[in-house]
This record gives C-alpha cells, structure tokens and sequence, in this order.
C-alpha cells in the first residue's frame, strides 16, 4: 500500500482543480484510487476484527467519487481533493452509522463516526428519543474515561431545545442536536507508514464503536427517504 502515491496525487489534484488536468492526469487517479482501496480493504479486516457486519462489503461499496456537485454551493471546482469512505453495514448509507475516513493533504485527514447527516427528520428524531428515554446509558457510552479521551459528540444544533422535549431534561443539550459524530483528525505524516496508520485508525474506530451501537440501536426503524 503506497500512501505517498495517494498524497501526491491528491496534492497535485489541489493545485491543478480543473477538468483539462484531470483527464490528462486520468492514469494517476487509477493509481491513487488503487492505493485507496487497497487501504481501505486492509482497514476493513482490521474493523472486522470487533465488527464483523461490514466484512460483507467491498471498498468500492464505501467510497465517494471526487468529481464534485457544484450547482448548489459557492465552491465551483470540478473535484474534491480528498479520498473518503464510510463503512458501514450498508455500505456508504449514512444509515446505519459507521466508521468515516478522509484523507485530504495539508494536515485535512481524520477519521470520524456517528450521524453527520442532519437532513433526514426522522432519524434526528429517533436519535433525540433514544437519548430523552434513555439518558443514562447515552452518558455512560459518550463519558467512558478512554472515549473522552480521544472523542467529544460534534454536530449541528438548534439553540434551544426542540417542542416535545423537556426543556429542563438532563440532557437538554444534546436534544437540541440535529446529528451526532465524532471526528479524530490525523496528521499528514501519521500516514506515511500505511500499516501503522491502519493499526491507528482500527484502534480509534473500536474506542467509537459504542457510539455508533447506540446510535444504531435508536436508528434501527429508519427507512431512506426514496429518491424522487
């Protein structure tokens, strides 16, 4: 696995963001993306290990294209500069939760998990449920000493706690939460050494898997809206 190739690509990417480099540079981005998967194949034993439901998959059922949307945001270039991946037992899905990685140069990379999408209803009120009906277990899984050593829950929030809730709830400050997710960011010279990197990233996705059990558990009735 040649993590350097994967960087370089990606950097020269940044750099030359247009559709002319690109497709002249088209045999690199094989390369790259090879490396990519041959990662991530490597990665998904290692999660297999304490996870057996996503070893059903392969890595091209995790990964994102790079080539970007760009009607609707203010960022107009054709590509994004990062390789990424969720895997979960329903591949790229962002239901059920599972383990996220991106690997962006300049320092971008991290590794992540939870619910990062927060434009589903139903699920930031499944999730809100579970933690109003069962509060205590939900602090015993986001305060275990070696999660918050490592992990504090992220995500968009309303200001004030949503109607239906408790307002005085005690834990009125994660209902008003749309999603939840962790985010560990990696440095660019943690992934100079594929092997070491995958040992790291396996062991930080272990210490989140509670979170994404909880979250799953709470998410478990969700159906993805179909596509109209």
């Amino acid at each position: 696995m040649n993590t350097q190739c994967i960087m370089d690509y990606l950097s020269a990417l940044s750099v030359n963001n247009n559709r002319e480099w690109y497709h002249a540079n088209k045999n690199d981005y094989k390369t790259a993306n090879a490396e990519f998967e041959g990662l991530l194949q490597a990665l998904i034993l290692e999660i297999g290990t304490f996870d057996s439901s996503i070893l059903h998959n392969i890595p091209k059922d995790f990964t994102f294209k790079i080539v970007r949307d760009t009607r609707f945001g203010h960022d107009k270039s054709p590509y994004f500069p990062g390789f990424r991946a969720h895997i979960s037992a329903k591949g790229k899905l962002p239901v059920p939760v599972g383990y996220y990685l991106m690997i962006k140069p300049g320092n971008q990379s991290f590794l992540g998990g939870g619910l990062f999408a927060d434009m589903f209803k139903d699920a930031t009120r499944m999730v809100r449920d579970s933690i109003a009906e069962n509060g205590e277990e939900w602090e015993a899984v986001i305060h275990e000493p070696e999660f918050e050593k490592y992990f504090t829950v992220k995500g968009t929030a309303l200001k004030n706690v949503p109607a239906g809730y408790e307002k005085e709830h005690p834990q009125a400050e994660y209902l008003k939460f749309k999603s939840w997710y962790l985010e560990y960011p990696i440095k660019d010279e943690e992934l100079s050494n594929a092997e070491r990197f995958i040992a790291k990233a396996a062991g930080m996705f272990r210490i989140m898997k509670p979170f994404n059990d909880y979250l799953n558990k709470a998410l478990a009735d969700f159906q993805m809206p179909e596509r109209k």
